[in-house]
């Protein structure tokens, strides 16, 4: 018997982006699953999921049951299903104690699957910027025939192109996102660049207008920034103590600070040669009289 053709096999970007659409579309009869034949899929771009979210859905379900169901395809060793999209459902059913669930059960290769959970996963309002971020530069790696890092470095010699092929190809699918692609490549992009524990922050709740608050301090002071963060500091507040911390930064490079800082090291002093002492004491000795009188 000849293998199904899956429907995400598609041509061009529309294909693509349809293709979740199409797969997840409620079969003419009802199929339910029970929830611990269910396993998260490898595809799956979310990292985190927020547990009072989680919560709020699983409330959801107690009162109206699950509206929308998740797509599976078989598990690999033909025990259950594995999950293409609807994780966040499957752990919500399992709160609100829920025994099966209903599911679209679909013949889906590993790429049509990672595919399809970054296309859903793109629709939920509470995606955090760094899972969006990934999420849609796999999928400009997809469009362009590209690794995620290739589609990074491609996207920036882009920007600096005349409009062509890819340009358009860019359009149409941001579009679709609902933004620009160039919005995309010079506002958003950039956090990649940020250090892990930000990047790890905003996995796991912390606001993007925080973080990119954050993230502009010495990187010494981002922990301290991260736990006021966390403890309610609002935008303005961190901004202000950002400024504050700057402003000593250029305090501390001006040679009158940087020279006062080294004449006060006892160690310094010490490691000098007689000669060079010597050399600072006759130094000394040509001081401003402002700065003679300020030492008393």
């Amino acid at each position: 018997m000849s293998r199904r053709k899956s429907p995400i096999h598609y041509e061009g970007l529309s294909g693509l982006l349809g293709a979740s659409a199409e797969l997840t579309r409620r079969p003419d009869s009802e199929i339910f699953a029970l929830v611990d034949q269910l396993r998260p899929g490898p595809a799956q771009p979310r990292r985190e999921f927020n547990e009072e979210k989680l919560l709020e859905l699983a409330q959801s379900i107690e009162k109206h049951g699950i509206l929308q169901p998740l797509l599976v395809r078989m598990a690999s060793d033909g025990n259950g299903y594995e999950i293409v999209a609807g994780e966040r459902r499957w752990r919500a059913a399992q709160l609100a104690n829920v025994v099966e669930v209903p599911v679209v059960v679909r013949e889906i290769t590993d790429e049509e699957a990672r595919q399809v959970a970054l296309i859903e996963n793109l629709q939920r309002e509470d995606l955090n910027m760094v899972d969006e971020v990934d999420a849609k530069l796999e999928l400009v790696a997809e469009v362009l025939g590209l690794t995620p890092e290739g589609a990074r470095a491609r996207l920036m010699q882009l920007l600096r192109e005349p409009r062509g092929e890819q340009h358009q190809i860019l359009e149409d699918l941001f579009a679709a996102l609902g933004e620009s692609w160039t919005n995309f490549a010079k506002s958003k992009l950039r956090i990649l660049n940020w250090p892990q524990t930000i990047l790890d922050a905003v996995r796991q709740g912390l606001p993007y207008t925080l973080a990119g608050v954050i993230v502009t301090a010495p990187i010494t002071e981002h922990a301290r920034l991260l736990r006021q963060a966390q403890t309610g500091a609002s935008r303005a507040e961190l901004k202000a103590e950002v400024q504050r911390l700057r402003a000593i930064g250029r305090t501390d490079r001006e040679p009158a600070f940087q020279v006062g800082h080294l004449l006060s090291s006892r160690k310094w002093v010490a490691s000098l040669a007689p000669q060079e002492k010597e050399e600072v004491e006759r130094w000394l000795a040509q001081m401003p009289e402002t700065v003679r009188r300020a030492l008393g």
